[in-house]
């Protein structure tokens, strides 16, 4: 394996499968599949999980949007601890954290609670963004990323990479295989919100973005086999 230690970002919409909403279970499962194989492999995995396949709340003008992140937070709960859940029925170990009380749902997060959990060979999912409104899972990913001191962000998505314009609407599209982070910050490129791109080209943190869809393309980053975009931290 080419990284020891990866914090994996899943598009909650990816996970939906076909659906557009909720989730596709045999999806979630081929997920679960590569992650078991990275884990035995001896490669340490921490899971951010979007909210999209619930909810949008940005897009909102019926209610305010503090409380329009809040309930996006609690939707990127649900989401981890579903796919815990169906990695646990894989026969995985997991533990999901989040930075706010959820009772005994989840437990709270902290760099410490991390390092013992991979200790335990457990798989660590990073819920509930932040923690505060206004970030989204792009920056709660890069913060806990850095924090955790992950290799690598891999961040697998619905489509198979970053491109100069939109692949649906322009067939002409040109897809890049790799793209220096300074540029997309430069040049406000849509790979990630800008406060999440500023925090991994200050602290040196590499993306692979990459399409879910695609047959073992988890596994294939981790292994340096990156068939969407690499960002560099050049």
């Amino acid at each position: 394996m080419k990284y020891k230690r990866v914090l994996l970002k899943l598009s909650g919409e990816a996970l939906s499968g076909d659906k557009g909403t909720g989730f596709d279970e045999a999806t979630c499962v081929k997920v679960a599949e590569q992650i078991k194989k990275l884990n035995e492999s001896g490669c340490e995995v921490a899971i951010v999980i979007g909210g999209g396949n619930f909810w949008r709340g940005a897009s909102s003008d019926t209610i305010q949007r503090n409380k329009a992140d809040q309930i996006g937070m609690l939707a990127t709960v649900m989401n981890c601890i579903y796919m815990s859940e169906i990695c646990r029925n894989a026969g995985m170990m997991t533990q999901v954290l989040t930075p706010f009380e959820c009772g005994s749902f989840t437990k709270l997060f902290s760099r410490d609670r991390v390092e013992k959990y991979f200790s335990k060979n457990m798989v660590v999912f990073l819920a509930g963004g932040t923690g505060h409104p206004y970030f989204s899972t792009d920056t709660a990913t890069a913060l806990r990323a850095v924090e955790i001191q992950a290799d690598v962000i891999l961040a697998a998505k619905s489509i198979d990479g970053v491109y100069d314009k939109d692949p649906e609407k322009y067939p002409d599209a040109k897809k890049y295989d790799t793209l220096p982070i300074s540029r997309v910050i430069d040049e406000k490129l849509a790979v990630v919100d800008l406060a999440s791109a500023v925090l991994c080209y200050e602290n040196k943190m590499p993306m692979c973005l990459f399409s879910l869809n695609e047959e073992n393309s988890i596994i294939n980053c981790v292994e340096g086999r990156c068939t969407g975009t690499t960002v560099t931290t050049d």
